[in-house]
């Protein structure tokens, strides 16, 4: 009983806590330890020592309860309250001052370098974001998707440079203790663990790791914590959520220092595009010096309210960018081109090269995008040609080696037929594409991509499966799936009974599906996961969505002509309407999103915002006008309601005028929606 537990043993156990804590911040933060990891280990042995005798002495944050708990069977879900953005990647000087250009025509440049640029070496491992209640760890989670991630906070404990508890010794303590307080940094592995646990792996007859990201990266996704402790990750942070005061990202790391995190000291604030080139060039010719691995920097405008109110475009903050080191570049021999048909019947040659390894993993293919690109850079079989990976999941061909082509090579076109099928490019379209889309090979696709990950996420069918059941004609779309049963498959060729039982488990546990995974599971052309995000979140339910109209689908915010056409053509389909009957009649149920567009006095109104607001950010007016039920587009038409035009608008405002679109100042939308 906690009654029964000896005052001096209290005091003895709180003071060990303190003082691990202590040493733990001095050597995983601030690189200074003041004591052995001998005398360090005998400290623990006895705080561990005295708390299996006193259980009830147990807290969440002791340093003891970094490694513990059963392995887990699989990761669930989190959602992050805001999503973890992708950054766009530029690799010259030239390139950046395009990116300056570009957010400049947005926010006057004056205002972006009030504050200058945050220049942050980009280490190369493993985004994660934290998660604090009450001042203690209470979830990590993975980037994932941008929107949802894994919970990996069993693996997360184990890492000494991640806090448990928030440094309480910190003047911010009291105030992100009172909120759910929210950090993001990068897990990494240093090189001299890495080595190590190559030599180790070596010694052990297993297969070595390709570099220290993906070393990282598979430890975080160990579900046994204590595989995961073996490995010796660190963190480091590099963005706070939580608003704590603060006016620039450059203080967001002071914070999180003080906090209890370990940042990177070689960070520098830059005032001009001149200085962030110099920064970059120094630490091109000195990343070796690091214990760590870096691919290159990372550029934040400085000024929090000025960076939030240049928003995002897709997947990317327009206010940072990732500014890279020059790509590693290989040759190798193009041995062949093959045509990969897409799930919309769009082709794309892709090189088949001779195997070579390039940054870390070995490479057996390159896209080639389209016949033009082919043409351009003129590549053919046999052709030796210089590949880079630049950061690129798939690298691409930078250029042939035209002095060792082999004799009688000919130019690449692009079939006039694929099994049978017609291959049309449309005038003014750099893509070839299938002209009938109820082609086996694109079926397949389609299906494929219904039950994978970021649709449906059926756990075991995977391509051959699926491509097994659809060639003995047991499914054709999406509702045949949901209609399997376990006589269907057990007949089916290397199906035991046990793993025929778990996919018709799998299928049946697959019905309840988010309405952004649903509607990106349908395949619409044009639209991928952000898009269905948005269109989820903006008609809040799928009869609402597939009953709009054209102009319902473009005052969507971030969805032009093109994408909204595409929407429309699929809904407006008879054969589409029925797969949706369909799937419902088989008991799909569709979580709605809690923050969809509601119903209210400015419904079915459409606004539009330009130039620099002062009392709100772009964000925090849009949402206001879906709160009301109204919809914020990022292009005017005429079928705009208002244009509100803040300081220094853009083209927006003279279309608004060529349109005779009502135009008002910030001041008044404020005054109208607080009328509502």
């Amino acid at each position: 009983m906690t009654s029964n537990i000896p005052q001096a043993v209290r005091e003895r156990v709180e003071k060990l806590r303190v003082e691990i804590n202590h040493h733990r911040y001095l050597y995983h933060v601030l690189d200074r330890p003041e004591i052995s990891d001998a005398a360090l280990d005998s400290l623990k042995h006895e705080l561990q020592s005295l708390e299996n005798q006193y259980p009830d002495l147990i807290t969440a944050d002791s340093p003891t309860q970094r490694v513990g708990g059963q392995p887990l069977s699989k990761f669930v879900k989190i959602t992050h309250s805001k999503p973890m953005l992708s950054l766009v990647d530029v690799f010259s000087p030239d390139e950046l001052s395009d990116w300056q250009q570009r957010i400049a025509n947005i926010i006057p440049i004056r205002k972006i370098e009030s504050d200058g640029y945050f220049a942050e070496l980009k280490m190369d491992g493993l985004a994660i974001n934290l998660h604090y209640k009450n001042g203690l760890l209470f979830s990590a989670a993975t980037r994932g998707d941008g929107r949802i991630g894994e919970d990996v906070t069993n693996n997360i404990k184990t890492i000494e440079a991640i806090p448990l508890s928030l440094r309480r010794e910190s003047k911010y303590y009291h105030q992100a203790m009172a909120s759910d307080f929210e950090i993001r940094g990068e897990i990494f592995m240093t090189k001299k663990v890495f080595n190590a646990l190559n030599r180790q792996l070596t010694t052990e007859g297993k297969t070595i790791l390709a570099n220290p990201r993906n070393a990282a990266a598979g430890s975080i996704r160990q579900l046994d914590p204590k595989i995961t402790a073996s490995r010796q990750l660190s963190f480091i942070a590099y963005e706070i959520i939580t608003d704590l005061g603060q006016t620039t990202h450059e203080e967001e790391h002071a914070i999180a220092a003080d906090l209890g995190f370990k940042i990177i000291e070689e960070n520098k604030r830059c005032q001009s595009i001149a200085e962030l080139v110099s920064f970059h060039r120094y630490w091109t010719e000195h990343r070796e010096s690091l214990p760590y691995q870096i691919d290159g920097m990372v550029v934040v405008v400085n000024n929090e309210k000025v960076r939030e109110m240049l928003g995002s475009v897709g997947k990317a903050p327009r206010g940072m960018i990732a500014y890279k080191f020059p790509a590693e570049q290989v040759t190798t021999v193009v041995e062949d081109i093959i045509v990969q048909v897409g799930r919309t019947g769009t082709l794309t040659p892709v090189a088949i090269l001779k195997p070579i390894s390039l940054a870390g993993s070995v490479v057996g293919r390159a896209t080639l995008h389209n016949q033009d690109e082919i043409e351009r850079k003129d590549i053919r079989i046999g052709d030796t040609v210089i590949i880079q990976k630049a950061g690129d999941v798939i690298p691409e061909v930078v250029s042939v080696v035209t002095g060792l082509r082999p004799a009688k090579t000919q130019p690449w076109q692009m079939p006039s037929e694929i099994d049978g099928e017609k291959v049309v490019r449309k005038a003014g379209e750099a893509a070839h594409k299938l002209v009938n889309t109820n082609l086996r090979s694109i079926k397949i696709r389609q299906l494929t991509h219904f039950v994978g990950k970021s649709g449906f996420d059926i756990d075991g069918l995977g391509p051959k499966i699926i491509t097994k059941l659809y060639d003995e004609k047991l499914i054709t779309n999406g509702v045949d799936i949901f209609r399997l049963n376990l006589d269907d498959i057990l007949p089916l060729e290397r199906f035991a009974e046990k793993s025929a039982k778990n996919i018709i488990a799998a299928i049946e546990a697959a019905k309840t599906i988010d309405l952004s995974r649903f509607v990106n599971a349908l395949g619409i052309p044009m639209v991928g996961e952000e898009t269905a995000y948005d269109l989820s979140t903006h008609f809040g339910n799928i009869d609402k969505l597939r009953q709009s109209s054209l102009e319902d689908y473009i005052a969507v915010y971030g969805i032009g002509e093109r994408v909204a056409e595409s929407i429309a053509n699929y809904f407006s389909d008879e054969n589409n309407q029925h797969l949706l009957d369909g799937l419902i009649k088989e008991g799909v149920v569709i979580n709605n999103p809690e923050r969809a567009t509601k119903d209210g006095p400015l419904k079915g109104q459409i606004f539009v915002f330009t130039g620099s607001m002062q009392q709100l950010t772009r964000q925090e007016a849009e949402e206001e006008v879906r709160k009301l039920g109204g919809n914020a587009s990022s292009s005017v038409s005429k079928n705009t309601n208002y244009v509100v035009a803040g300081e220094e608008p853009g083209s927006k405002y003279d279309k608004a005028l060529r349109l005779s679109v009502p135009i008002i100042s910030e001041t008044d939308f404020i005054k109208l929606i607080k009328r509502h």
